[in-house]
């Protein structure tokens, strides 16, 4: 592990949120702004339908975020209870985060399609093999653009948090097993004592 990396930056659960919450600014940026990006000549497509409120634009930028700040929070922690606590809560952003996706879709007619079709989205291979090239993100990814489609980016969007959700599942599974068979920081604190005091009976 480089001394320069925290030690989440390599958890895949954690890689898949830094995609996740980039294109989550993008694609609501497109939904409130129809010129959005400048310059005209970029690739961008300006057709995404609006969002249902500025409150939704904000909720899912934030939710997206939470996802993934609270990896690498709960990973720096020093009780494994709390970290469980806040990728509970990660789970729990990005669950939210899911729903609007899919309210998205439902309110604007875009097809949920399922896994076997949403396979062929071109960037979704391109964004995991970014993913597995090397053991920690690079600064600047360069992840593939959103797709211009509204239909193919709100899939690669439900897609890719659904991913997330799954890893994240797998990363809770663990903690909790770590937890019920090695203990939490407070249960070591306890067991150090108490062998402390075995040996000084008299301190």
């Amino acid at each position: 592990m480089s001394p320069n990396q925290a030690g989440y930056q390599y958890l895949l659960a954690y890689k898949l949120t830094v995609p996740i919450y980039d294109y989550t600014v993008e694609f609501c940026n497109r939904c409130a702004y129809p010129n959005y990006p400048k310059p005209p000549d970029s690739p961008y497509s300006p057709n995404f339908p609006k969002l249902s409120s500025s409150r939704t634009f904000d909720q899912m930028v934030q939710a997206a975020r939470s996802g993934l700040a609270n990896i690498a929070e709960g990973y720096q922690q020093k009780s494994l209870a709390s970290y469980i606590k806040l990728v509970g809560v990660s789970i729990g952003s990005l669950e939210e985060l899911l729903k609007d996706y899919q309210a998205y879709a439902r309110q604007h007619r875009l097809p949920i399609w399922d896994k076997s079709k949403s396979r062929e989205i071109r960037e979704l291979g391109a964004i995991w093999a970014i993913l597995k090239s090397t053991p920690t993100l690079p600064n600047s990814p360069n992840f593939p653009h959103l797709p211009k489609s509204p239909e193919i980016a709100v899939n690669l969007m439900i897609t890719l948090t659904n991913q997330a959700l799954y890893l994240l599942q797998k990363l809770n599974t663990s903690l909790e097993t770590k937890h019920t068979t090695e203990g939490g920081f407070s249960e070591n604190l306890l067991k150090k004592r108490l062998n402390y005091r075995k040996q000084h009976p008299y301190t």
